[in-house]
C-alpha cells in the first residue's frame, strides 16, 4: 500500500523537474547515474523496477520518495531531487533492499554514496538533525574506539537543541545501567583512528 500510495507523489516531483513521466522521455542526462556508478561500484542500469526493495524497506513510510524511485531518478539525471530528498537521510542502512534486490544491486550503499555528495556539494539535507546524528557518533567511535552514548548524546543534543527531547527515556536507560557516565576506551585505540586518517585521505584524493 505505501508504495502505492508514494507513487503520485514520485510522478510530481519527476513532472516538476520537467521530465514527461511515461515512455516518450528522451534526452535524458546521464552522466549523475554514471558519476553514483563509479563512486559506489553499482551497475544502476541493471535495475528493472521489480519494487522489492521499496516493499521491504522497514522505513518506507516515513520517505518522502521510495527506494526504487530514487534509483530511476538518479537514472534519470534529476540530481537536485535526489539529494535533496528526505529518503537518503532517512535510510537506515539495514540492508533489507540490497539482500532483497534480485540482481544483487547494493542499494543501501547508493543512499550513503548520495548522502556524501549532498553534503559535498552544500545541498540542504532533508532530514536537518540527521548528519548531526552521524557526526556525533562517528566522532564518539573515533575518540574511543567505541560508541560513548552519553557524550555522543551531549554533542548531538549540543548541536541540535533538542534538549528535552526523548529526556524520559535516557532517565530510564541510565537508571537501568545502559548509559554509562564515563567512556570506555578499546585496548587497540590506534588502529582505530588510522583507519579514519585513511578514509578521510582516501576522500581528499
Amino acid at each position: 500500500m505505501g508504495v502505492i500510495l508514494r507513487t503520485e507523489k514520485a510522478v510530481e516531483k519527476l513532472e516538476a523537474s520537467g521530465l514527461q513521466t511515461d515512455k516518450s522521455i528522451i534526452n535524458l542526462d546521464e552522466s549523475f547515474a554514471r558519476h553514483i556508478g563509479l563512486l559506489s561500484g553499482q551497475s544502476l542500469a541493471e535495475c528493472y523496477q521489480c519494487v522489492k526493495c521499496s516493499a521491504g524497506c522497514p522505513v518506507a513510510s516515513a520517505m518522502d520518495i521510495l527506494p526504487h524511485q530514487i534509483i530511476r531518478m538518479v537514472q534519470y539525471g534529476i540530481k537536485e531531487t535526489v539529494l535533496s530528498s528526505q529518503t537518503i537521510w532517512i535510510c537506515a542502512s539495514c540492508y533489507t533492499c540490497s539482500v532483497r534486490c534480485p540482481n544483487g544491486i547494493d542499494i543501501a550503499h547508493i543512499m550513503d554514496v548520495l548522502r556524501q555528495i549532498s553534503l559535498a556539494e552544500g545541498f540542504p539535507p532533508g532530514e536537518k538533525n540527521v548528519p548531526e546524528f552521524h557526526s556525533a557518533f562517528l566522532s564518539s567511535v573515533k575518540k574511543t574506539g567505541r560508541v560513548y552514548e552519553l557524550g555522543m548524546l551531549a554533542r548531538y543534543k549540543f548541536r541540535t537543541g533538542t534538549f528535552m527531547q526523548d529526556m524520559k527515556l535516557g532517565a530510564k536507560m541510565f537508571l537501568k545501567g545502559k548509559i554509562k557516565l564515563l567512556p570506555h576506551k578499546i585496548r587497540r585505540l590506534g588502529e582505530v583512528r588510522r583507519m579514519f586518517q585513511a578514509a578521510s585521505n582516501r576522500e581528499s584524493k
